[in-house]
């Protein structure tokens, strides 16, 4: 799990989330909802992740941003 985090630092800055060790598995949740992946399957997630960065880091950004707000 969050096998990515460490990679996603600057996105997480855009967003204002700071990940703890309370929220980090609400977090990961919601990226792996964001990116279509079943809970716990890092490689696919961090895959798609990166995926959906190179295309549109905006959208990622909001889309993170908005299901975090929503919990």
């Amino acid at each position: 799990m969050t096998c990515y985090f460490r990679h996603l630092k600057s996105i997480f800055e855009k967003t204002g989330i700071t990940v703890t060790k309370e929220n980090k598995r609400d977090v990961d949740r919601i990226i792996h909802e964001i990116v279509g992946v079943d809970y716990k399957n890092c490689p696919a997630t961090w895959k798609e992740v990166k995926k959906k960065i190179a295309e549109d880091e905006a959208n990622f950004v909001k889309q993170l941003k908005r299901e975090w707000s929503e919990r």
